[in-house]
C-alpha cells in the first residue's frame, strides 16, 4: 500500500496512534499539528510536519491542492471547551471547511475520515438489552457530542466526498490522561464512584481504534460507512478498578459520591474557572457521560464491513497500559 495521508490531531493521545498505524500500513504520513504543539513524542515517527488553518476553507482549499493528499483522517477536535459555541466552532465548523476545501481540489480524495465519538449518539437506558448501534437515534447528552453529531451532519450535505465515520467509544492507552486520573486515584488508596446505581461501559484500547481507523481509510467501498468502535465488551463499573487492584496488589478504600454533592463540586469548580482558558477535568458536562446509565455499544458493523477483530479486551489493555504507565513514571 502507498500514498500520502493528512492526520490532523496528530500531537494528540490518538493522534500518535494513528500516525504508527498509517505508517505500518505503508502511507505517507503529514502530521498537522499548531505551531505551539509539543511534537517531541512523535520524533520517532518522523511525519511531515503541516500545520494547516482551519479559519479559511480558501486556506485550507490552497494547502491540500499543494500536497495531493490521497486520504484524510480528521482527528483534531475539542474535548473540552467553555460552551456549545467552542464545541461547535472546533468540531463541526473546522470539519466542515475541510471536507469542503478536499472537494475543491483538482485530485480528488480517495476518502476523508472523520473522528467523531459514540458521544453524537448518546446513551441508552440501563435497562435497554440491545447495544448501541449505527442506526440508534442519536440522543447526545453533552455539548461535545451534540458538536460531534452537528459534525456528521455537515458531511452528509456534502456531495462527491467518499467518509467514513468513526466513532469510538472511550478511549484508553498509553499517553492518555484522562482515565490516567482513575489510576492515579486508585493508587493513592481511594477507589470512588458517583452515586449507587447499575452501569454498563464500553472501551477500546487505542491500538484498535488506531487500526479500524486505519482499515476504513484504505476501505476500497465507493459508499460512505459509519463505524461504532469498541472492544466489543461490556463492562460494569467496578471492572476497571477490579483490574488496578490485581495488578498493583492495593486494596483501595471504595466510596459512593452522592450525585448532588458532585453536581455542587463541579459547579464550583467551573465558576473558579470563569476567567481561565481551560475547563476544569469534572464540570457538568463530563458528570452527563460519567453518570450515564449504559455505553454499550455494538462492533458489528466496523467487523462485517472492514475485518476490525480487536485484539485487546479490557484486561489486556489496562495491562499493558499499566505497564506503560509505571515504565515512563506516571505512576
Amino acid at each position: 500500500m502507498s500514498g500520502r495521508a493528512l492526520i490532523t490531531g496528530a500531537s494528540g493521545f490518538i493522534g500518535y496512534h494513528l500516525i504508527e498505524a498509517a505508517q505500518k500500513a505503508g502511507l505517507e504520513v503529514h502530521a498537522a499539528v499548531r505551531p505551539s504543539s509539543d511534537v517531541s513524542h512523535l520524533a520517532p515517527l518522523s511525519p511531515v510536519f503541516v500545520y494547516p488553518d482551519y479559519r479559511s476553507t480558501d486556506a485550507l482549499r490552497s494547502f491540500l491542492e499543494e500536497r495531493n493528499y490521497q486520504y484524510i483522517i480528521h482527528s483534531a477536535g475539542a474535548t473540552r471547551a467553555k460552551d456549545s459555541a467552542a464545541y461547535n466552532l472546533i468540531n463541526a465548523e473546522y470539519t466542515r471547511r475541510l471536507a469542503e476545501a478536499a472537494c475543491q481540489i483538482s485530485q480528488p480524495l480517495e476518502r476523508f475520515v472523520f473522528m467523531s465519538s459514540l458521544a453524537a449518539l448518546g446513551p441508552l437506558s440501563y435497562t435497554d438489552r440491545q447495544p448501541i448501534t449505527e442506526n440508534t437515534s442519536p440522543k447526545p447528552v453533552t455539548n461535545y457530542g451534540k458538536s460531534k453529531l452537528l459534525a456528521e451532519y455537515y458531511l452528509s450535505e456534502i456531495k462527491g466526498l467518499k467518509t467514513s465515520i468513526i466513532r469510538p467509544t472511550a478511549v484508553y492507552g498509553p499517553r492518555e490522561k484522562d482515565l490516567f486520573i482513575v489510576f492515579k486515584t486508585l493508587s493513592s488508596g481511594i477507589d470512588a464512584y458517583i452515586g449507587r446505581n447499575p452501569q454498563r461501559f464500553s472501551f477500546v484500547y487505542v491500538k484498535d481504534l488506531a487500526d479500524a481507523t486505519v482499515k476504513a481509510t484504505l476501505h476500497k467501498s465507493a459508499s460512505n460507512h459509519t463505524f461504532n468502535i469498541s472492544d466489543g465488551g461490556s463492562y460494569n463499573r467496578y471492572e476497571l478498578a477490579e483490574i488496578f487492584n490485581a495488578w498493583s496488589g492495593k486494596k483501595p478504600f471504595r466510596i459512593h459520591i452522592p450525585l448532588r454533592l458532585m453536581k455542587i463540586v463541579a459547579t464550583a469548580l467551573e465558576t473558579g474557572y470563569t476567567f481561565s482558558k481551560n475547563t476544569p477535568v469534572i464540570n457538568q458536562e463530563k458528570l452527563k457521560e460519567l453518570t450515564a446509565q449504559n455505553w454499550f455499544c455494538s462492533i458489528d458493523a466496523a467487523q462485517a464491513h472492514l475485518g476490525y477483530q480487536p485484539e485487546y479486551d479490557l484486561k489486556r489493555g489496562i495491562l499493558e497500559t499499566l505497564t506503560w504507565y509505571q515504565s515512563n513514571r506516571w505512576l
